[in-house]
């Protein structure tokens, strides 16, 4: 397993630091492709340390998943990932035995109503049948953007208000309240585990979020242009806002299922033309067609890997990568490129153009 990743200053980082220190992986026999970690940090159908007989967390979606596995880390709590390998967290629909898993877990951390109908069911089933499952919202108390001005009318209604963009986790500032949601929330499960808790999310925060934050900013702040495509659905709006840079979705709606028209095409065609854009960015887990159109059909050369951190490839989980990894292998290089910052074969640890140039 490579132990470094990526800076923007062409520096390579000691892999989450102390965060990640003793961490392994052991395989483990879960139902489906729920994967768990106890005291550890893991990906997939993987399993580290813990005790049998500790409290257990699920997540409804991978990136608070990875921020509660970092935050139990040498704990009793264990925690589990609902949602499998290989796809994307917005837009899956479970069967039945997800709602059983997490009526018998001890917690249920999701991403706040209306952003996942079958976890929005799942808590509806919780509260009225007073089930003894702590409820953990990863988003409360958090202030939501409002919604690009182009994204379908049928697509408003999210959280607290309509209009509002969902995606805040891709704001590392705004991700650190996530963490100390979480964290609160896993107090609850195991106080006698308080400090290590408490220790962890503050750790994390100050070394890896703050980290993660100080780097994009470092990128966004060298480049000469301020428009970037992706051929993605509407999910990178916090990264824009808070770097100040104009995200281009091809997609307007909010899940990466959403269908992409002719209108979608010719739009970011205009943009492409009009701001001189040789390489665009593609979701990891959307479809590659309406990239590989915009590549044969304007000036653009390649596209390159995005993703908003709902879910995790095969060789991620090899690689245990979570939200650090994927900021530093994925879409940092890929930014560094749509911007102009570095030429692809510059760009990302040694062989990422080759890899990821065109990804199928």
């Amino acid at each position: 397993m490579d132990d470094t990743i990526r800076s923007p200053t062409r520096r390579t980082l000691s892999r989450r630091r102390a965060i990640a220190a003793g961490s392994g992986l052991v395989a483990a026999g879960l139902s489906g492709c729920l994967s768990s970690v106890s005291g550890g940090r893991t990906d997939g159908d993987t399993t580290t340390g813990g005790s049998d007989d500790g409290p257990v967390a699920v997540a409804s979606f991978f990136s608070f998943y990875d921020f509660a596995r970092t935050v139990a880390r040498d704990t009793p709590v264990e925690v589990r990932n609902l949602v499998p390998t290989g796809l994307h967290g917005h837009g899956w629909e479970p069967n039945a035995s997800i709602t059983r898993e997490i009526i018998e877990a001890d917690a249920f951390i999701h991403v706040g109503p209306d952003f996942q109908p079958w976890a929005d069911r799942a808590i509806q089933t919780i509260e009225d049948d007073d089930v003894d499952t702590n409820l953990i919202d990863s988003r409360e108390g958090i202030e939501l953007a409002d919604l690009a001005a182009t994204l379908d009318p049928e697509e408003e209604g999210v959280g607290e208000g309509r209009g509002k963009d969902p995606h805040f986790w891709l704001d590392p500032q705004r991700a650190k309240k996530s963490v100390d949601n979480i964290t609160d929330g896993l107090v609850e499960l195991a106080p006698d585990h308080e400090d290590a808790l408490r220790d962890n999310a503050e750790t994390y925060k100050s070394d890896v979020l703050q980290r993660i934050d100080e780097d994009y900013r470092a990128i966004f702040d060298e480049a000469s242009r301020n428009v970037v495509q992706l051929a993605a659905h509407n999910a990178f709006q916090y990264i824009g806002l808070r770097y100040g840079v104009e995200m281009r979705p091809l997609v307007v709606n909010l899940a990466a299922s959403g269908d992409v028209k002719p209108s979608d095409i010719v739009e970011a065609k205009t943009v492409i033309e009009e701001n001189d854009i040789d390489y665009i960015g593609n979701g990891v887990f959307e479809s590659r067609k309406p990239a590989k159109q915009l590549v044969s059909e304007t000036r653009v050369e390649a596209y390159f890997p995005v993703t908003p951190y709902a879910g995790v490839r095969e060789e991620w989980v090899e690689n245990d990568w979570g939200y650090e990894e994927i900021a530093y292998n994925i879409n940092m290089p890929t930014f560094e490129v749509v911007l102009g910052n570095e030429a692809p074969e510059e760009a990302g640890p040694d062989g990422w153009s080759d890899e990821w140039r065109n990804f199928e």
